[in-house]
């Protein structure tokens, strides 16, 4: 028996009734509750894995035991995921997870956004959080100003969690005009998409 599979058992069947993995499993659910580390410092109390920022937690219907897995573990062991009374299908609930997690990242964003206003009165950055509030994105005058400020204040952020508004024809006529150096300060939020469409527009990616 492989290491890995030793330390699933040894986490999940005192926790259960079944004395077998698959009968086990049937007892635990998703619970819906989450949690965000900021940082990726938490371990899977099912697999062991390290370096976790996300958590979900999984409980036992019958021992009421519960433990702080990855996501992973959740789809890799079929733990149920219900909605509305419903057990989502194995796609269902991968796209489920997907989604708190971005509801998790989003939510970071957002509170990055609002130390960056407490940290200097700007009415660009104190406009940018209300933006992004009621958007979930940012301009592109409003990405370069936030990027530029969060690095010189320090506030620890993940540009790849924040997204770009680069639909509307202005939003692109800013893009093109903008120097390429101001680009370069929120390239890491692009997709992959806006990156090509910045370089069409005139603008080489960053060394």
């Amino acid at each position: 028996m492989s290491g890995y599979t030793q330390r699933v058992r040894d986490s999940i069947l005192p926790r259960s009734v079944a004395a077998n993995l698959p009968a086990a499993f049937d007892e635990w659910a998703f619970t819906e509750n989450t949690v965000d580390h900021e940082s990726p410092i938490e371990t899977c109390e099912l697999c062991g894995q390290q370096d976790l920022r996300y958590q979900f937690e999984i409980a036992n219907r019958h021992t009421e035991e519960a433990l702080w897995v990855g996501s992973h573990c959740i789809l890799q062991f079929d733990v149920a995921v219900v909605q509305e009374g419903r057990r989502l299908s194995p796609a269902e609930a991968k796209r489920h997870l997907a989604k708190l997690t971005q509801q998790m990242q989003l939510s970071s964003c957002v509170r990055a956004l609002e130390q960056l206003a407490k940290a200097e009165s700007n009415p660009i950055l104190s406009g940018a959080l209300d933006y992004y509030r009621c958007n979930k994105k940012l301009t592109p005058k409003y990405a370069a100003v936030v990027f530029w400020k969060l690095r010189a204040h320090r506030i620890d952020h993940h540009p790849s969690f924040f997204q770009v508004e680069l639909r509307r024809a202005r939003h692109i006529e800013d893009l093109r005009q903008m120097p390429t150096r101001r680009v370069h300060c929120f390239w890491g939020a692009l997709t992959t998409a806006q990156r090509r469409k910045a370089m069409e527009l005139g603008h080489n990616p960053p060394a």
